[in-house]
């Protein structure tokens, strides 16, 4: 077993944290780019010494050592650096206990929704000894997405098919967003009614007959793995037209949103969550993107 060094409060043992005492820790390796973004955000980003394949949200994360993923953790890389602490999704189950072996301490990741969002970000903080940073970082965003949510108030909230992934130019293997998570939080919050609230789940894999029967009237389909220029975006948006029926399609209101922020629930989620907000309601006022942005257009 790990050595605990310290107290752990409750909020940290309820999240899986592994608390590193009264020192803070110094060499930090992250597997989880939302918590990567946290810690930068909340000024530990100097402390941060490796980082997973899948994060780029900067030039100084992405110069970093990668040292593996979710599915492929690099554990050799790993405790060569010498971490005093390492951020671990909660699923991986066989690397946390190679960690455990090796008495290196952890913060266990959970996916959750947008509450979930905060109570890691204030956990991660006290966990690597920035409190405060991590409680002004979190206050500033729940402050942000309330002031979308004033925005769009009073408004119809039009039935919303939010699409996180598809066969590219193609009406198969739709994933969408259920009634559960941080994207459906997300889009409620920007404005809309998800037409998979009532499915308790994350994850939607929705046909196109189920799609049909729902009849969204609005379309907002999630892209972040790789840029896509002008005419790709227009292609797939067009492959929508096969389902001519659905009021979204009549009505022109097919949306196709670019942009890792809408998959890494950190930081940057309340400058996704006013895209959605944007898209929805084009013409609503209140909202910034930062503190310099003007409101909706």
């Amino acid at each position: 077993m790990i050595r605990r060094l310290g107290v752990i409060t409750a909020t940290l043992v309820a999240l899986g944290v592994v608390a590193t005492g009264d020192r803070p820790p110094r060499r930090i390796v992250s597997l989880v780019p939302a918590a990567t973004e946290m810690l930068f955000a909340m000024g530990a980003g100097p402390r941060v010494i490796a980082v997973s394949s899948f994060d780029e949200a900067s030039p100084a994360v992405r110069a970093l050592p990668k040292v593996g993923a979710l599915f492929d953790p690099d554990l050799e890389r790993i405790l060569s650096l010498r971490p005093d602490l390492v951020v671990v999704y909660a699923t991986q189950n066989d690397l946390r206990q190679q960690l455990s072996s090796a008495r290196v301490p952890m913060f266990e990741y959970r996916h959750g929704g947008l509450k979930e969002v905060f109570r890691t970000m204030r956990a991660l903080g006290t966990s690597v000894g920035s409190r405060a940073e991590a409680e002004r970082l979190a206050g500033d965003l729940e402050r942000r997405l309330e002031e979308i949510k004033r925005g769009v108030g009073g408004r119809r909230r039009p039935k919303t098919l939010l699409v996180f992934g598809r066969e590219p130019l193609s009406l198969r293997n739709i994933y969408a967003s259920g009634g559960v998570g941080f994207l459906h939080d997300m889009l409620e919050l920007a404005g809309a009614t998800n037409i998979f609230a009532d499915v308790k789940r994350e994850s939607v894999q929705a046909t196109t007959e189920t799609i049909l029967a729902r009849a969204p009237e609005v379309i907002i389909e999630l892209r972040y793995a790789a840029p896509l220029t002008a005419q790709q975006i227009a292609a797939e948006r067009a492959t929508w037209d096969a389902l001519a029926s659905l009021p979204a399609v009549r009505q022109r209101r097919v949306h196709l949103l670019v942009g890792n922020e809408f998959v890494v629930p950190g930081p940057r989620i309340a400058d996704a969550t006013l895209r959605l907000a944007r898209t929805l309601h084009p013409k609503a006022a209140g909202g910034r993107s930062n503190r310099n942005a003007p409101p909706f257009n």
